[in-house]
């Protein structure tokens, strides 16, 4: 990993060039299929022949209801089946830059034969930019590629999911990537209480200080973004996640392409944003086997203060046929990220600075001036009062390895399924100047110290998964195992006097203090059972549990106050039922029952084990996991121009858990982590796309919530925090989205906005943030004229189109039972307006 940047770009080039002599000959071996498919619906042969052949086709089952395919016996390739099962039939075939083959209804007469579909053809719009989840029993929609592919190379896909109901996302930078500020709530819910998966393998919590996952920014390359599927209250049984309690989203990787080729990206933006992007496809290489290998570098420079972001990544991927029934796909992650923080702010500091105010990494003389005042008693330099109103540095490193091997596998008629081995290797520290503790005379003599907490982790698991479809039923069992092997450690490291740091966002050695450093191990085990049971060709109910055990456990390595101990959180029934009734081919109705529970956190940062052995004894036999029961009604509508869906529901968080202080008396003066009573959520998201006229669409979202807290809370010294009735933190109550599109497959554009209501960062709600409406800009053109500009796309994106100054992430460094005088520092000041410029192209 250290010769990250300066060993693969070299390579890169070197596999471009082998790839380009060789990739005429690669490109022409075609597999052929035995197929075996008899007359029926043109939806049900399209399904299975992408279940056979491995190849991605998206079409809308409305627009091809009525429509009857051939049967299919004997051998072909994939384009003579698909040419088969289209021929006549007024079908157009196309595939967009990714690969996907897209099936839609050809509106021109004169063009109603079919030839054989194109191998390269020009990228295609695709049917919906957001698909709100038809044929479901629950609250489901799914982000499409093109939709993701839109927003600014390096956007999280999490800033794009924002556009959806109910779900709330904040950042402090423009692209959403920064990850101390990465915030994602849904339904009253907040990042570490929801699932997130990547290809059906586990994220973690996604937190700041995750400690059983990372970000989906890590994970994957933007670029190589598939579809993203939000699940808001119910997520499928066989998520491989132990925090979704308020919901799901799994994202997806893009699959290789049929062809050779090459793809490359440049952005530039404002802040001094630049990226670069290649990807090589192989096409289909004899033995039936695809790949991609991709790499990209990005970095900025902070939008306020001083400092940078910085990120190089590499994703390869290879899918590769076993026969008629098997397919197995690798998958490879790398990354090296190093960012410097934003300071966190409080209405004080904003009211006296601004939204500008940041650290001061351009003055290292400035920061030891506030450390040497504060340590001597003396009056800090103005116009500063205390030394957390701005340090010199901060941020955070980190390096993954991130790999899974899976199979999917149909084995005899009616009987598939599908195992999935995955690890994850992870390190890194999180970085701060610290000015109460000071250098030791003899290593340095400064009055700052690099104060690190460092993490290590390393993850193995599998999932496999077996499904049997006959007689009107669709049966699903399947299991989850992880071992994690993590451990966290906070140390303090040396500084010169009078010499800034050259390289500070690194790997540290050699401290001169190790504050506490702790290894915990946790075990998963989940096992699931569902059946879908299509009653009626209008009806279809699904039932099923599943059973979650997690065991974790810490060990002290070194810490004055050692804690050695253990914890399991288990729940054998985990109920999930819904129902879903299709008045005819546009209207339809679902409602559906959850139970989840979460598993409690093993870190130092927080959850049971973040107190001392004494605490933990007080709490151990005390403490419940978390849970929800959700239920939902929703009704859907769609046809060919219109999509709309509009849904209620309710949710019952029951056994909540807070670190609190009350109980201190008991415990030694430390914070342990309580049961605190119950929140109630319940709401209403709606949601619409409408395509008005020829090219132009209408999307728009509208989300009620109203979470609130139904218990005070009690310590055992009497006191009580009459919390009863507020609104819980961070959960806005009123989300709207609305975004204008226009898209002819050659100039499409986007003018978009968001409004959100005021949120709380305390408990008794008399800190609110005001609210807010931003509003966003992007437009692009690609070539499709024959020569070299053909497949070149030019795209243009403006965040904050319109200047506002707003606070963006708040609870950064957690929340508070009260304020009132704002000086809690757990704000993020919002990026301004900035502007991205991004080239692709694809050779070959």
């Amino acid at each position: 990993m250290p010769c990250f940047k300066s060993c693969f770009p070299p390579a890169m080039l070197a596999a471009t060039f082998l790839a380009g002599v060789a990739g005429q000959a690669f490109s022409q071996t075609l597999p052929s299929l035995t197929l075996h498919i008899g007359a029926q619906p043109i939806s049900t042969t399209l399904a299975e022949l992408s279940r056979i052949s491995h190849h991605d086709i998206l079409f809308s089952e409305t627009a091809l209801e009525g429509r009857m395919a051939p049967a299919l016996n004997g051998r072909y390739t994939f384009d003579e089946a698909l040419q088969h099962l289209t021929q006549g039939s007024g079908l157009r075939v196309s595939r967009d830059a990714g690969g996907t083959v897209v099936i839609r209804p050809d509106t021109d007469p004169a063009a109603k034969k079919l030839s054989k579909p194109p191998a390269r053809s020009a990228p295609v719009r695709e049917e919906a930019m957001v698909v709100f989840g038809t044929g479901q029993s629950r609250q489901v929609q799914t982000l499409s590629r093109s939709e993701i592919r839109k927003a600014a190379p390096g956007t999280s896909p999490l800033a794009v999911l924002s556009e959806l109901p109910g779900v709330n996302f904040q950042s402090s930078d423009p692209l959403g990537a920064y990850e101390w500020a990465q915030q994602i709530t849904i339904r009253g819910f907040f990042t570490d209480q929801i699932g997130y998966t990547l290809d059906g393998i586990p994220l973690g919590n996604m937190q700041y200080r995750n400690n059983n996952g990372l970000a989906i920014g890590r994970a994957l390359e933007t670029e190589n973004n598939g579809p993203a599927t939000l699940a808001q209250g119910t997520g499928g049984l066989g998520t491989a996640s132990t925090s979704n309690l308020g919901g799901t989203i799994q994202f997806s990787s893009i699959d290789p392409t049929d062809h050779y080729g090459v793809d490359v990206a440049g952005t530039v933006g404002s802040s001094n944003t630049w990226r670069g992007f290649m990807r090589l496809n192989s096409g289909i290489l004899p033995g039936g086997g695809k790949l991609y290998a991709s790499y990209d570098y990005q970095f900025a420079d902070k939008w306020k203060g001083w400092g940078q972001q910085k990120q190089q990544q590499i994703n390869f991927k290879y899918v590769q046929p076993l026969g008629d029934s098997v397919k197995s796909t690798t998958y490879l992650d790398f990354d090296d990220r190093r960012e410097d923080d934003y300071l966190d702010l409080s209405n004080n500091l904003i009211k006296r600075f601004g939204y500008d105010h940041d650290d001061i990494s351009n003055n290292y003389k400035l920061a030891e001036q506030i450390a040497r005042a504060y340590q001597a008693d003396q009056v800090l330099p103005a116009p500063y009062t205390s030394p957390d109103d701005t340090y010199y540095r901060g941020g955070g490193v980190r390096q993954d390895m991130v790999g899974y091997e899976k199979l999917n596998y149909h084995l005899v008629p009616h009987l598939s399924g599908s195992t999935t081995v995955y690890g994850h290797y992870d390190r890194g520290p999180g970085t701060w100047t610290d000015p109460y503790d000071p250098t030791p005379a003899t290593l340095g003599g400064s009055p700052l110290s690099v104060s690190t907490t460092e993490y290590r982790m390393q993850r193995e698991g599998i999932i496999t998964s077996l499904g049997y479809q006959r007689w009107n039923h669709k049966i699903e069992a399947g299991f989850w195992f992880e071992n994690n092997l993590f451990s966290q450690a906070a140390k303090l490291y040396p500084l010169q006097e009078g010499v800034a740091p050259s390289d500070f966002q690194r790997f540290y050695e050699n401290p001169f203090d190790v504050q506490w450093q702790y290894t915990f191990r946790t075990h998963v085990y989940q096992f699931h059972l569902e059946d879908s049971w299509s009653i009626t060709p209008k009806l279809r109910v699904n039932a099923g549990f599943k059973s979650l055990v997690s065991n974790s456990a810490v060990t002290t390595a070194q810490s004055s106050n050692p804690i050695n101990a253990s914890i399991s959180a288990s729940n054998g029934f985990l109920p999930q039922a819904g129902v879903l009734y299709r008045f005819d081919r546009h209207h339809e109705v679902f409602a559906d029952f959850s139970r989840n529970m979460s598993a409690y956190t093993a870190s130092a940062s927080t959850g049971p084990f973040s107190t001392t052995q004494a605490g933990f004894a007080y709490i151990h036999d005390k403490l419940k996991p978390e849970t929800t029961n959700t239920e939902e009604i929703g009704y859907r509508f769609h046809n060919d121009s219109v999509q709309a869906s509009l849904t209620g529901y309710y949710v019952d968080f029951e056994n909540r858990l807070l670190a609190s202080s009350l109980s201190s008396v008991i415990v030694g003066n430390q914070n342990v982590l309580e049961n605190v009573g119950s929140v109630t959520s319940r709401g209403v998201e709606a949601a619409a796309n409408w395509r008005f006229f020829r090219n132009w669409s209408l999307y728009g979202a509208w989300s009620y919530n109203d979470a609130h807290y139904n218990d005070n809370i009690t310590g055992v010294d009497g006191s009580v925090l009459h919390i009863a009735g507020k609104q819980v933190v961070a959960a806005p109550r009123n989300i709207g989205n609305f975004k204008l599109a226009y898209d002819d497959g050659t100039i499409w554009g986007q003018f978009g906005g968001q409004y959100m209501s005021r949120r709380f960062y305390t408990f008794l709600n008399d800190a609110p943030v005001p609210g807010r409406i931003l509003f966003n800009l992007s437009a692009g053109y690609r070539f499709q004229q024959p020569g070299f500009l053909r497949g070149l796309e030019a795209q243009v994106n403006v965040v904050n189109l319109f200047d506002k100054g707003y606070i963006s992430s708040i609870g950064t460094t957690g929340f508070k039972n009260s304020d009132p005088n704002g000086t809690y520092q757990t704000l993020q000041a919002g990026a301004p307006r900035q502007a991205f410029f991004t080239l692709r192209k694809h050779f070959f």
